[in-house]
């Protein structure tokens, strides 16, 4: 009555036993086994039924299948099994699964800690049958935080998470889960519990108990130990002169660490963790905003285009659009106007979120492209229609009386003028992104306050003959009140024009309603100003707005959504929508766009919002990181409140829906919501994630446990451990330690090497990055890269993975360089095919050589030189770790040395390629693979120094008949000099 997956077998019995569990199989093979199977069963590599091996296991559909050394007859230990793991077919009834009661330890985070479930009990006795509950635990710690005197560690956090079933496998909703005596919540109607908050010292006991069912006990010991300290000032030492000053800045910062060994299941992982906390010279962080200047329409990128900063310029966008701005110090608005030299694009001020604490964030500047001129006479009046919406009525008119046109000299100007007026129209949502600055005044009390924009335009009036730019004054200007739908901005309408310098809005003049007729056409009501058009060139047409709320977000490395895996530096974008009249799900037009940072406790957008009118104002949410869009909660086809992170019913009146809502082919990397403001008078509103607007410290300082919308991660599936924590969102956290991964904090080198993989199914890959040549680090390891492959969406059966590596290089003392030993390793049943000529080639030359017997994964001594694409080996050095790894990510994914692209090109600059198939059942986890190679990985590298005379020869002849090749192929030798 099941229908069966194919057996899997991703681990192997050494270390504690063999563990087939569930979620690493989603991990390695993804969709291939349904989301909630119901039945699982095993077989050992010789095909024997696992209830025929004699063995004591463990298994649950839920879980996966599990078998323990230590619980097996004297002298023996668990067989290798496979399993495979059923759904009802045709909703047959599913037997209950009757076996030992077993409770399944698993680990969420690289710290020495450990988790206990005892089994369960009945009057001091086991028990096995479906009157008992069984317990899956694992704890997730939050890594202690230590004050800001620099003396005492404090747990910050930590989260109980598990799932709570019945002996036959079946749920158990509802199950009260107690701690001395007090309730602390109720699982849900999957189980699953999850208690934040948990921070004992030493043992604590949880009791679960579930009506008419046995209580359980629980006992979760816990340690804490921290792999950094805060960023705070303190006090150095003072110089010699007397003065109440430092010489120079000084940080909280590490002073003494120490080595940790995490032991899980079969293998073990170094890790740093810090056992006093000092002051510190401070790192020298710089804040960074980099990115592509392209057209809103098409994506053309605006080719050596002009930055210009406070009427300075600053920089230039390079052939593809792309540019790299550092942040002065004391900077607290930064404001950017981008020039097109080219005349394409009209020029547009942005004003730029950035990290004050340093680090790089990225911004794509859409550009409007200029309209096409039309010709005019200056002798005429002449009218001009401005709506870019097809099908609907023209928004606003321009209209220009004879004799209006005048030269820079004040002279008026007889002749044909070329006027081109390009129209930003709110009804076109698509525009949003390529409004100018972000819509602010300045307040008659010298306050920052928003604006609503009913359209801008750009003003463009040239002689036809010689080109020259025109003024013109006594313009008129009509915005059709049937456009406005909110009666109350009538009387609030206002003219601004843009001050390209501070990106502030500066008022031009009001708008007064009158009755025109239209040529011959009906009589219609419009808001009728006046302006004069001088040096400034862009206009707009808003009113004043102080109905306003925050709203909290909080972006996240995957879909877990735990505390610890919050992401920083994400810039989060809202878009105020106003629905039209009857169709509050249809939103007509956008009153402004803006943006926030992230920080460490997430991030906090001002939006317009309404406490009458739950639907007065809705809003588009959307979030990038590095030029990934970042992924909503799905709303459909059934809306989880815990998973979106508001709960009901305030999430109802919300109406949150992501984009994917009604159509699964739309992008999942956005989501609606009506912006209502929390009610004062209704508690379940008072926590979150909407806030009032004078409660913006409330809305920034809220605990986790707040409500707030969330993104995630989707780019690929990664992972990246280092063995000395650093936290690439705040340069602050950088530590001197010869296994750092970045050994410089104000020199970021980011390298990658492209990997093709032939396979029906994507595959994870892994770099394991260890100290190679320096006396100090070899042997040990500096880091873990897993990537999963990026499928070619023309080519069947082909991917490919863009996978970072530790670069070569000095280290922290500056005083010796290590060449890395990288060990590339496609985790499956995978063979090498090919490794890039040229690379090879450099290898060979750049002694000593590491081994590669195994052909099922590559190793090699990093190179030092920044090689180039082909080679297949991609570096950047910036000044900030995610700008550095952007860029080369970017050559990476378009196989060029000077490109960039968000679309894996899997046949342009590839390094290794290999031809995978399903994971063989005997093949040994990678994770186990790791302890019984590290001394083949030095013996390596010790082998190639010892064979240097022979391979110096053979390198001699090779480096001759390769550069002659190399040249006469590329125009490079190989070590990649034209």
């Amino acid at each position: 009555n099941y229908e069966w997956t194919t057996w899997f077998n991703v681990d192997h019995p050494g270390g504690r036993g063999d563990y087939e569990q569930l979620n690493a199989i989603r991990f390695y093979y993804r969709t291939r086994v349904c989301e909630t199977p119901r039945a699982v069963e095993a077989r050992t590599t010789e095909w024997v039924p696992a209830r025929e091996t004699g063995e004591m296991v463990h298994a649950d559909p839920t879980v996966g299948f599990w078998c323990l050394n230590e619980e097996q007859s004297p002298g023996r230990n668990c067989s290798n099994y496979a399993g495979t793991w059923g759904l009802w077919s045709n909703w047959s009834p599913c037997p209950a699964l009757c076996g030992q009661v077993g409770v399944q330890l698993r680990y969420r985070s690289c710290q020495p800690q450990s988790l206990t479930c005892n089994g369960p009990k009945i009057e001091g006795k086991p028990c096995n049958g479906p009157e008992c509950m069984k317990t899956d635990c694992y704890l997730h710690c939050v890594m202690g935080r230590v004050n800001a005197d620099c003396d005492a560690c404090m747990c910050e956090e930590h989260i109980l998470l598990g799932s709570v079933r019945s002996a036959g496998g079946l749920t158990a909703e509802g199950t009260a889960i107690l701690h001395s005596g007090k309730l602390l919540t109720l699982t849900d109607h999957n189980g699953h519990f999850r208690i934040p908050g948990i921070c004992p010292d030493g043992n604590t006991t949880l009791t679960f108990r579930l009506l008419g069912h046995a209580t359980r006990d629980v006992i979760v010991p816990v340690t804490t130990e921290r792999t950094s300290c805060p960023s705070s000032t303190c006090a150095g030492q003072l110089d010699n002169a007397i003065r109440c000053k430092d010489n120079m800045a000084y940080c909280c910062g590490v002073a003494k660490m120490e080595e940790r060994q995490l032991t899980c299941q079969g293998y073990q992982l170094p890790t740093m963790v810090v056992t006093e906390c000092g002051c510190q010279k401070c790192v020298d962080t710089k804040a960074v905003v980099y990115g592509r200047a392209i057209a809103a329409d098409n994506g053309e990128p605006m080719r050596f285009g002009h930055i210009f900063m406070n009427g300075v310029r600053i920089s230039r966008t390079g052939y593809k659009g792309t540019f790299s701005v550092q942040v002065p110090p004391d900077t607290e608005r930064l404001v950017l106007t981008f020039v097109d030299n080219m005349q394409k694009f009209v020029n547009t001020t942005k004003v730029l979120p950035f990290n004050t604490k340093g680090g790089a964030v990225y911004h794509e500047i859409k550009l409007l492209r200029k309209k096409a001129p039309v010709t005019i006479s200056s002798l005429e009046t002449n009218t001009l229609d401005l709506g870019e919406v097809e099908g609907q009525e023209a928004m606003v008119q321009i209209q220009i009386p004879p004799h209006s046109f005048y030269k820079v000299n004040g002279e008026v100007f007889t002749g044909n003028v070329n006027a081109s007026i390009t129209f930003l129209d709110p009804r076109d949502v698509s525009t949003a992104a390529a409004a100018s600055s972000d819509l602010h005044f300045i307040g008659g009390e010298g306050d920052l306050l928003p604006l609503r924009t009913y359209g801008m335009f750009s003003v463009d009036f040239r002689g036809e003959e010689n080109n020259e730019p025109l003024n013109a004054g006594e313009v008129k200007v009509f915005l059709d009140s049937a456009q406005v739908t909110m009666s109350e901005h009538l009387t609030n309408m206002k003219l601004w024009s843009l001050n390209p310098e501070t990106g502030l809005w500066e008022e031009e003049g009001s708008l007064q309603l009158e009755k025109k007729k239209r040529g011959k056409r009906e009589e219609r009501t419009f808001l009728i100003g006046n302006m004069e058009i001088r040096e400034r060139r862009l206009f707009n047409l808003d009113v004043p707005e102080n109905r306003r709320c925050y709203v909290k977000v909080r972006a996240f490395r995957s879909e877990r959504f735990m505390p610890s895996e919050q992401v920083e530096g994400v810039l989060v974008s809202l878009i105020n929508m106003e629905p039209t009249a009857g169709y509050s799900t249809n939103p007509r037009a956008w009153g402004r766009f803006d943006s926030v940072v992230t920080g460490p406790n997430g991030a906090c957008l001002p939006a317009f919002c309404d406490e009458q009118k739950p639907d007065a104002y809705s809003a588009y949410v959307m979030a990038n990181l590095g030029g990934e869009e970042l992924e909503g909660v799905a709303s459909a086809p059934k809306l989880n409140p815990s998973l979106v992170g508001v709960p009901q019913p305030y999430l109802r009146k919300l109406n949150y829906r992501r984009t994917d809502h009604e159509d699964p082919r739309v992008k999942k990397t956005a989501f609606s919501i009506n912006v209502a403001k929390p009610s004062p008078n209704t508690a379940e509103e008072s926590n979150g994630p909407v806030y009032a607007f004078e409660k913006l410290k409330e809305c920034e300082e809220a605990p986790f446990s707040a409500a707030h919308f969330r993104f995630s991660r989707v780019e690929g599936d990664r992972y990246d451990y280092n063995t000395v924590p650093f936290n690439e969102d705040d340069p602050m956290s950088w530590t001197e330690d010869y296994l750092s991964w970045w050994p410089k904090p104000t020199e970021y080198r980011a390298c990658y090497i492209k990997v093709k993989i032939s396979s029906p199914h994507e595959i994870n890959v892994r770099s394991r990055n260890m100290g190679g040549t320096h006396p100090k680090t070899v042997g040990q390891l500096y880091g873990l890269r897993d990537t999963r492959s990026i499928r070619d969406m023309e080519q069947a059966n082909v991917s490919a993975v863009c996978l970072e590596f530790k670069c070569s290089g000095m280290l922290y003392d500056q005083d010796r360089v290590d060449r890395t030993l990288v060990k590339v390793i496609p985790q499956g049943s995978c063979r090498r095919d090919h490794v890039n000529t040229m690379l090879q080639d450099y290898l060979v030359n750049h002694l000593p050589l590491a081994v590669n017997n195994d052909t099922n994964e590559f190793t090699m001594l990093a190179p030092l030189d920044p090689l180039g694409h082909n080679y297949g080996i991609y570096t950047e050095t910036e000044q900030d770790p995610r700008t550095a790894k952007e860029i080369a990510l970017g050559r990476c994914f378009d196989g060029t040395s000077d490109g960039t692209s968000r679309v894996m090109k899997t046949n342009e600059g590839v390094a290794l390629s290999f031809t995978c198939g399903d994971r063989e059942m005997t093949r040994q986890s990678v994770f186990q693979a790791m302890q019984s190679s590290q001394s083949q990985i030095v013996t390596s590298v010790v082998r190639g120094d010892n064979r240097k005379t022979r391979r110096r020869q053979r390198a001699n002849t090779l480096r001759r008949s390769s550069k002659r090749s190399t040249r006469n192929l590329t125009g490079r030798d190989p070590q990649g000099r034209r």
